[in-house]
């Protein structure tokens, strides 16, 4: 009989946002529009508004129609989590999301470690649909790759040579491997679509990078097998930093406890992904790739090949693919069919950030990274809620598609 409570409580909060979130979203844009204002972000607020106070905050915002501008929906969204955060209290008073905020500390800093890693492999996927305007499907077997050239070539120098090297020297190898990879696929397979030799190019892309994402997994298990490898760790290895204290795995800030493994993996993800930034930003072949992003044809016009700029897309969105798998040996177990998963994950942050925009991705990858971080470790069993991982995700990309379908920093098609 004490569960009825909390069932109820649950219950009856999934019938309030459905039922005031819904009315919001639909009514509060044509409430503007009948008032000849501007509805843009409209949906949004009204969903959010009537999520968190029902009828209490959609009646004033039906009759004093405020300009509505990012302020709003930051702020009520920070104010309909704490609400949903107090729900959950009432419902599992006993879960260490409640009971213990350093669980909760140390569950956010391994969100966001693992963020950047995820960040880093779809950055890659973006900065491919920005400048190409395909979705390379073969993404996660880069990444598959990425992992499993780390993992052979550490073997084969600690093995073969007799040097033992830390997985940071794998990362920079496999990068270069994938490269190499995405320099000679693109212009034999990608190529001639971007020349109007394809009479369905859309079709095209999908196929051929689909068709290549099948021959990387099988080719890879024909060659290392089904079975699971693994990198030794990045502590305890040599050549390239000196550890120090960290040693023995873990490092201890304040409240704050982080596995060495993930936050070299994120430091370095970090690095690469501000090395990105700076290439796209400060150099004349980064803002050649923007600006064929942005206008082919005036990029053309102004002394840039847009097919070159195709080809090195791809050859630098496949490296960053196969760094984050590289980054990520040494932590997890690593299969062929590991791509899969990733291909899914990076799809998702692309849309949640904005197709294209590659400052996106760093945030859309941060929201996964601490969503499904935070859904594994705040749910009532969670042997459950790891299995669960993925669809915490997913729950959130719904979301974005239903609140906001260019994203968080995409450009509205004009």
């Amino acid at each position: 009989m004490e569960n009825i409570e909390p069932t109820w409580i649950l219950l009856g909060t999934m019938a309030w946002l459905l039922v005031w979130g819904i009315l919001g979203g639909v009514r509060t844009p044509n409430v503007y529009r009948h008032k000849n204002l501007n509805p843009e972000g409209t949906r949004v607020v009204g969903m959010l508004g009537g999520m968190l106070g029902g009828p209490i905050l959609l009646i004033p915002l039906w009759y004093f129609t405020p300009k509505v501008n990012s302020r709003y929906t930051a702020v009520l969204g920070i104010l309909l989590s704490i609400a949903l955060y107090r729900v959950f209290a009432l419902y599992d008073p006993d879960n260490l999301c409640v009971t213990n905020y350093n669980y909760v500390i140390n569950q956010t800093a391994n969100g966001l470690q693992i963020g950047f890693i995820y960040a880093l492999m779809a950055v890659g996927l973006t900065l491919i649909y920005g400048i190409q305007g395909v979705i390379s499907f073969a993404h996660g077997q880069h990444y598959m790759i990425g992992g499993f050239i780390s993992f052979f070539f550490l073997k084969w120098m600690a093995e073969s040579v007799g040097i033992p090297i830390n997985p940071l020297w794998g990362i920079l190898v496999a990068g270069i491997g994938t490269a190499i990879l995405g320099f000679i696929f693109e212009p034999l397979f990608l190529r001639p679509m971007h020349q109007g030799k394809i009479e369905r190019p859309g079709e095209y892309a999908i196929l051929v990078t689909f068709g290549l994402a099948f021959l990387l997994e099988n080719a890879t298990l024909s060659i290392v097998g089904p079975f699971p490898q693994k990198a030794p760790g990045y502590t305890p290895g040599i050549g390239m930093i000196n550890m120090g204290p960290w040693m023995l795995g873990s490092l201890e800030l304040g409240p704050v406890r982080l596995v060495t493994d993930r936050l070299v993996a994120s430091g370095a993800s970090v690095l690469l992904i501000g090395l990105l930034l700076i290439f796209l930003n400060r150099t004349w072949i980064g803002r050649a790739l923007r600006a064929v992003s942005m206008d082919k044809q005036a990029a053309a016009v102004a002394g840039v090949n847009p097919l070159s700029m195709n080809t090195l897309a791809f050859g630098i969105g496949t490296m960053l693919a196969g760094m984050s798998g590289a980054a990520l040996v040494p932590i997890f177990s690593w299969v062929p069919w590991i791509g899969a998963e990733a291909a899914g994950r990076s799809f998702v942050i692309i849309v949640l950030g904005g197709l294209g925009s590659v400052p996106g991705a760093l945030f859309g990858g941060l929201i996964i990274g601490l969503v499904e971080a935070m859904g594994t470790a705040c749910f009532p069993d969670p042997t459950r809620g790891l299995a669960y991982k993925a669809a915490f995700g997913l729950v959130i990309f719904a979301l974005m598609l239903l609140l906001r379908p260019t994203g968080l920093f995409g450009r509205k098609e004009t």
